[in-house]
């Protein structure tokens, strides 16, 4: 699954991200060598770095791909540009795991097949829905990964939420996408019908990913991830949630 952020206004960001940021404390507050200490959290961060890892070179796979759908040579050179800089987070992340001694093939192989199912069940049929999907499909797995970065060593926190910046294909998104509907409006009920069955999907998929890996399943619900408890994580899907409402506003479709 692909990962972009929202536009930098605070209408289109999570809730939470207009807030003053708490001071860290637990793991947090530390740095990678400290935190590493933990077996049990450096297999979280394993996981987690592996399962971005995939995420961002099936991006770039994946933006190739639509491409092909794009209807102008503009819109080809600039999906070309995205999917440059999605391979560019891909390599920060490999590079990382081969750094903390682990193997990135080994790291990224447990996701494969849920990440690969996800796309297979919401590929889209035309270049709007591929837009949609890479606007608000793919902005839910970040949300929720950026969630999970708060819980972070420094170190690691600081590469994740990296390589969840924008590549240009949240404005490129709207921008395309309101065209559309103001051309013919009856695109947007299609759109927003595609739309809800990728929030569906992608909730679906995070927590499946999450279930499957005990590792990341413990920093969520507690125990590495202190004061992650289950009434949090509720919590968190909530603000995914709104999140996604606001998105959906952007692209002005209905939720």
């Amino acid at each position: 699954m692909r990962f972009m952020t929202t536009p930098d206004n605070a209408a289109e960001k999570p809730a939470e991200a207009t807030d003053a940021a708490p001071t860290a404390t637990g793991v947090a507050a530390q740095d990678w060598d400290t935190a590493s200490a933990d077996p049990q959290y450096r297999a979280a961060v394993v996981d987690l770095l592996g399962a971005l890892a995939y995420g961002e070179l099936a991006a770039f796979e994946r933006l190739a791909e639509d491409a092909k759908l794009a209807p102008t040579l503009s819109d080809k050179a600039e999906l070309a540009k995205m999917a440059s800089a999605e391979f560019h987070h891909f390599e920060q992340l490999r590079d990382r795991l081969a750094a903390i001694g682990a193997e990135p093939t080994q790291a990224m192989e447990p996701f494969v097949a849920a990440l690969d199912g996800f796309h297979k069940q919401t590929a889209p049929s035309d270049w709007l829905e591929g837009l949609v999907k890479a606007y608000v499909g793919d902005s839910i797995a970040s949300d929720f990964y950026r969630e999970v970065a708060a819980r972070l060593d420094s170190d690691t926190r600081g590469l994740v939420l990296a390589v969840l910046d924008d590549t240009g294909h949240a404005g490129f998104a709207i921008e395309k996408v309101r065209a559309a509907i103001d051309a013919d409006p009856r695109v947007g009920g299609r759109l927003a019908l595609w739309a809800r069955r990728l929030m569906g999907e992608a909730l679906s998929q995070s927590q499946r990913v999450v279930a499957d890996r005990d590792a990341l399943s413990t920093m969520l619900v507690g125990g590495v991830a202190d004061g992650f408890d289950l009434a949090e994580v509720g919590r968190m899907f909530s603000r995914i949630t709104e999140a996604h409402t606001k998105r959906m506003a952007a692209l002005g479709l209905a939720a």
